[in-house]
């Protein structure tokens, strides 16, 4: 499996099924390919509503590939979402989704939104547990998802502060999480959200394997 950081919190994960998250490429700043340089998609998740995760890169991707959008009930019935004429999931938090093989578990997050509620995923993909927080602030509840789901192999966390957790907050995340392998995201695309990715990995390191992507890089696990 292989796992590329885009730039923000766009991820690419490659493995039997190849899976897109939060895809803001366009008007992204920082984005290391451009739409027609991203392989065919079979799902892309979207974890809440905002421009910088969810827009009409999602719905053109989905278009040409035939990909699967799953979210939370609220992105999936916006008429943007049912007049674009692909195949949209819907569930809540709590709720998972399973099909060929691979599963999406809706999970909390502490942020805003303009519609709906504010999710991460587990992405269950060839026998790995892959957790995206979406945008959030820590909170003592993410204790409970390797409890819940089994152990974390790759946890993908913003430390970007301002509007999510910040180094501090994710390198605590780590500790209550306790992921083979930790990939921030969602820094360093516009000044409020700069990052020292140096003392995030010296905080957490301890409790995890730090991989440092930049844009279009890629872990291999």
């Amino acid at each position: 499996m292989k796992i590329t950081r885009l730039g923000h919190a766009t991820v690419l994960i490659e493995g039997s099924k190849t899976i897109l998250i939060d895809p803001f490429i366009t008007d992204n700043p920082k984005a290391a390919r451009q739409i027609d340089e991203i392989p065919k998609i079979d799902y892309i998740l979207v974890t809440h509503d905002h421009f910088d995760h969810f827009g009409e890169d999602a719905l053109q991707i989905a278009k040409r590939d035939g990909s699967t959008l799953f979210a939370v009930h609220e992105v999936t019935v916006r008429d943007d979402v049912s007049q674009a004429g692909i195949t949209a999931v819907g569930a809540n938090i709590g709720g998972t989704y399973s099909e060929d093989g691979i599963s999406f578990s809706i999970t909390p997050a502490i942020h805003s939104a303009g519609g709906g509620t504010p999710s991460g995923f587990v992405i269950h993909l060839d026998g790995k547990n892959i957790y995206q927080s979406g945008d959030t602030a820590l909170f003592s509840d993410m204790k409970l998802i390797p409890k819940l789901f089994g152990d974390i192999d790759v946890a993908l966390l913003p430390i970007g502060g301002h509007y999510t957790m910040d180094e501090k907050g994710a390198a605590l995340a780590v500790e209550y999480l306790n992921p083979k392998v930790t990939i921030p995201i969602h820094y360093d695309t516009w000044p409020p959200v700069e990052a020292d990715t140096s003392l995030f990995a010296k905080q957490a390191d301890s409790h995890t394997e730090v991989h440092i992507l930049e844009p279009g890089q890629t872990y291999d696990c």
